[in-house]
């Protein structure tokens, strides 16, 4: 009889830091091997590292490209090399033409992270959090590690220990950084270097949405009678706290019945996590024409069509905030905030969570409009009972000027962020 053995995803992450590390060893030192052969051989003139980049920037997913474009395109007006490495096979750097810009594909997941072990560089750029936690780790090459936060809310709404191991994190406000220094105090981690650069994906979504405003010939107020016809746009996050897992059809239902036109943008992280839940959802709406789905890598076109958003925890309520600037409904889903760094945040010594100590639910009460579950029902009539105010308008100005900082400079931060560290992590390499 034949016999399988299960290995369980602990263990398997395990193993897998066991191979990498003994792959990572047996790499260094036969690179180490080969420089001196290659300096002996040169008559001891100094050797150049081998494949050794002095920039990287790692892009994990197509959703990303907003968030690096304005620093390729940096690096590219300044004629200075970079080294780009995706897991997108369709990633638009590779249609993009760039002479610079040095793009590769290396597979996703634990193919990716192999590769990404093995680097060696001056610095690395990259949104992907857990670096040291998992199965991505510090390449001992690597003289500098970097993280690029690409939303506009709390930094510590990562998973546990998102970012603890990085040596630098780039901030879209000042606001992020209190936080990130409360954690590292908590941990007894060393100081990160903190830097507030903007939001480089809203520097290129507001060039796109005045792009649409203009083709459109301006745009005035919507109402729910006007044409093109009245939107709801429905953009959760993911997990079991989010709206679409927690509430569902019982929140759609209602929002078909109106008759406007509902668009639901899933979280992309709840195609690869909750593809049942989607598919379910997808099933129960297949003959509902005013329902449609959109799983567009840029979400910028449904925030133009949307007169109005209904979400949970997501910075996607921040991104049609600054951008749209309208009110929001917002679903309060006393989140369990176990899982994310936030709890050692809001969590007191007896275990009582406020999550009103975090930045973006206290900035939501001020500008958007709590939807309770009772409401569903009416949920046509409350839409459409909605006003604008001066106090809320007045509170959505100020969290753009909090969270997004820098507005259209952030490629250029970056870029002069990533220049200066490399130089100064070569001199004390």
């Amino acid at each position: 009889m034949i016999r399988f053995l299960y290995i369980d995803p602990g263990t398997g992450s395990m193993l897998f830091s066991v191979l990498i590390g003994a792959a990572a060893t047996l790499y260094f030192l036969a690179r180490a091997v080969l420089i001196k052969a290659k300096m002996f051989f040169s008559g001891g003139r100094a050797a150049v590292s081998l494949a050794r980049k002095a920039y990287v920037i790692y892009c994990e997913g197509r959703q990303y490209w907003n968030v690096f474009k304005p620093i390729l395109d940096e690096f590219e007006k300044r004629q200075t090399e970079l080294c780009y490495l995706t897991s997108a096979q369709d990633d638009p750097v590779f249609t993009t033409d760039y002479h610079y810009i040095k793009s590769e594909y290396i597979g996703e997941g634990n193919k990716a992270f192999a590769r990404l072990n093995l680097l060696a560089a001056n610095v690395v750029l990259m949104t992907t959090p857990g670096i040291d936690v998992y199965q991505l780790k510090r390449s001992k090459a690597v003289n500098h590690y970097a993280h690029v936060l690409h939303a506009t809310s709390d930094a510590t709404m990562y998973r546990l220990f998102g970012i603890d191991y990085f040596d630098s994190v780039l901030l879209t406000g000042d606001y992020q950084a209190a936080d990130i220094r409360a954690l590292e105090q908590q941990r007894g981690l060393p100081a990160k270097n903190l830097l507030t650069v903007g939001c480089s994906y809203l520097d290129i979504y507001a060039q796109k949405i005045a792009a649409i405003k203009s083709d459109r010939g301006g745009e005035g107020a919507v109402s729910a009678d006007e044409h093109p016809p009245f939107t709801v746009l429905v953009s959760p996050s993911w997990g079991p706290s989010a709206l679409l897992a927690k509430y569902g059809g019982r929140l759609l239902d209602p929002l078909v019945k109106t008759g406007w036109r509902i668009i639901v943008r899933p979280h992309p992280q709840s195609k690869k996590s909750e593809a049942a839940m989607l598919a379910a959802l997808e099933a129960r709406y297949k003959d509902c024409s005013n329902l449609v789905w959109d799983y567009e890598r840029d979400n910028i076109h449904s925030l133009a069509k949307a007169a109005i958003m209904i979400s949970d925890f997501s910075g996607i309520i921040f991104d049609y905030t600054f951008l749209r600037d309208k009110p929001v409904l917002y679903v309060n889903q006393n989140i369990d905030l176990r899982p994310y760094d936030a709890d050692d945040i809001c969590s007191d010594e007896n275990g009582t969570v406020n999550s009103d100590k975090l930045w973006q639910f206290r900035t939501l009460k001020k500008f958007g409009i709590e939807l309770k579950e009772e409401m569903f029902d009416n949920i046509g009539g409350i839409i459409q009972n909605v006003s604008d105010s001066a106090e809320l308008a007045q509170a959505r100005k100020q969290a753009k000027e909090e969270a997004w900082m820098h507005q259209r400079e952030a490629g250029k931060r970056i870029a002069d962020f990533m220049v200066e560290s490399a130089q100064l992590a070569a001199q004390n390499a």
